[in-house]
């Protein structure tokens, strides 16, 4: 079954990118239109994150969201047979800040959002950091689609490990000196043992691991915003919150963090997963000790 799945999507990525965003922008069709995709969820996040907005300008948020989320499985695709040349072309990051810190010894943590160029965000990184690079990510459930992927992660160098595997496996792997990509608003699967705060001004938890990797491993913290410059072109902004974590209290980088992504967010609205349930889980009153924000918990 790999070596079909495998064939057929290498034959796929042979068509040129004009080529494959008329498969996108049928597939779009498709999704918004016809299936309607997620489309109840992706509306209902867009009135949490942005009330002042009138019907119509969400609407458009949520028509460029799927324009964005298909041509992103079209540019995954293309990376299998996408020279570096040609990648380079459409792919920009200015690592300077972060190798200047990891010249003199430190492991760098860096946090990014669920934005759109995780594919290439995470090919971009491994090639200009000085030093090993771990992505954590989750397995897909088809084993054939999984290893291809996986594949295609790892193709520049980075050390892929899945997350049920990263506690098992941590040790060896930070060992020696390394920098480690997260995506650090995924939900938690516990609410209770997370951090609660506003995001968008609506409560919801932030899982605790980044934060309190970062400062019991006295890691330099990076945070990467994501930027569609244009269709199949995009530039990653590196930017170092902290060089020790180990200066911060327990909660202060998901503060940073939050404001950060919601900033990001607010620039490209379009380019974020609405589709991912950012507030799946409500709020309780036996919450209220994991309660981080400035601004008091609710109430009610």
């Amino acid at each position: 079954m790999y070596y079909l799945v495998f064939g057929l999507l290498y034959l796929l990525s042979l068509l040129p990118f004009f080529l494959l965003y008329r498969i996108s922008d049928f597939v779009y069709l498709i999704l918004y239109h016809v299936a309607g995709y997620r489309k109840k969820v992706v509306m209902q996040n867009l009135s949490i994150a942005f009330p002042e907005k009138s019907p119509g300008e969400k609407k458009a948020i949520a028509k460029k969201f799927y324009k964005n989320l298909t041509d992103t499985f079209v540019e995954s695709i293309k990376m299998i047979s996408l020279s570096e040349r040609s990648f380079l072309q459409r792919v920009t990051i200015d690592m300077d800040e972060v190798n200047a810190l990891a010249a003199t010894g430190k492991n760098i943590q860096f946090h990014s959002g669920h934005q759109f160029g995780w594919e290439y965000a995470n090919w971009i990184v491994a090639k200009n950091i000085r030093i090993p690079w771990i992505g954590v990510y989750m397995k897909i459930n088809n084993p054939a689609i999984n290893r291809i992927f996986f594949d295609l992660r790892s193709k520049a160098g980075s050390i892929m490990v899945a997350v049920h595997e990263f506690r098992s496996r941590m040790h060896q792997l930070l060992d020696k000196q390394y920098a480690i990509g997260l995506a650090a608003d995924q939900n938690p699967g516990k609410p209770h043992q997370a951090y609660w705060l506003n995001f968008f001004s609506r409560p919801a938890p932030f899982v605790t691991g980044p934060d309190k990797g970062a400062i019991s491993n006295k890691t330099a913290v990076v945070f990467v915003k994501f930027i569609k410059v244009k269709r199949g072109y995009y530039h990653f902004e590196a930017k170092v919150i902290k060089s020790d974590a180990a200066q911060c209290s327990p909660g202060e980088i998901t503060l940073i963090y939050r404001d950060f992504l919601e900033a990001s967010i607010r620039e490209q609205p379009d380019n974020y997963l609405w589709s991912h349930r950012r507030w799946k889980w409500p709020y309780q009153k036996e919450y209220a000790g994991k309660w981080i924000d400035k601004s008091p918990p609710p109430t009610a």
